[in-house]
């Protein structure tokens, strides 16, 4: 897991495939120095698909615990991107942001 304000390269391919194992947090996506706006965006996308199906897992009667892992994921985007539409969401019952509700600033 990364510490804050660190500055050494990551495994992106990691980081896109499995978040959680590279970063401890959603903002500690944030504050990676060497990231790009763009991927820190892809990352925490990535992230956000992942904490949905878990979260509709769990709805669905499936072993786990409720945390508040999806919020702190949007929260993130919100910082990146200047404000993340929640209203709008997808067809799915993840209800992922579309990639049009994700602009780069």
């Amino acid at each position: 897991m990364t510490d804050a304000k660190n500055q050494t390269a990551i495994d992106m391919d990691r980081a896109l495939l499995d978040p959680g194992s590279v970063f401890a947090t959603p903002d500690a996506v944030l504050i990676h120095d060497t990231l790009s706006k763009q991927q820190k965006i892809e990352i925490l996308r990535r992230w956000e698909y992942d904490a949905s199906e878990a979260s509709v897992a769990l709805e669905e009667g499936m072993p786990g615990e409720e945390n508040d892992l999806l919020r702190r994921i949007l929260l993130a985007l919100d910082q990146l991107l200047d404000g993340v539409d929640v209203e709008r969401v997808a067809p799915s019952k993840q209800h992922g942001i579309s990639g049009s509700d994700i602009k780069s600033k």
